[in-house]
């Protein structure tokens, strides 16, 4: 059984105000991101298929042009090559992505 502590994971800046951390096997990774309250993740797309699980504050994702606030205990689905975005809003949140297939720039630990 391999076992992990989330903060003693490598980190790596994703934007100003947002870090993650990353944990993965072979076919599935889960990131944790840690965003300041007022940070932006700016508009972007990618191949992989992404489930957001917010865990604590709110954040106002854009996903192909629709506008949405999410807050702690909701999640977003995001498709493969969707065009989205987020921006913190009322202080700092937390969230807990899901990949696949994983994302080899997410891999801190080699």
């Amino acid at each position: 059984m391999k076992h992990l502590v989330i903060k003693e994971l490598p980190n790596k800046e994703l934007a100003p105000g947002v870090t993650m951390r990353s944990a993965y096997l072979t076919q599935v990774m889960v990131t944790f991101v840690d965003l300041a309250d007022g940070s932006v993740v700016p508009e972007h797309s990618h191949p992989h298929e992404q489930i957001s699980v917010i865990v604590s504050g709110q954040l106002l994702f854009s996903v192909e042009g629709e506008e949405r606030l999410v807050r702690g205990g909701e999640v977003v689905l995001i498709a493969s090559g969707a065009r989205h975005g987020v921006k913190v809003v009322g202080g700092p949140a937390v969230a807990y992505d899901c990949w696949s297939p994983i994302r080899e720039d997410y891999i801190l630990d080699r």
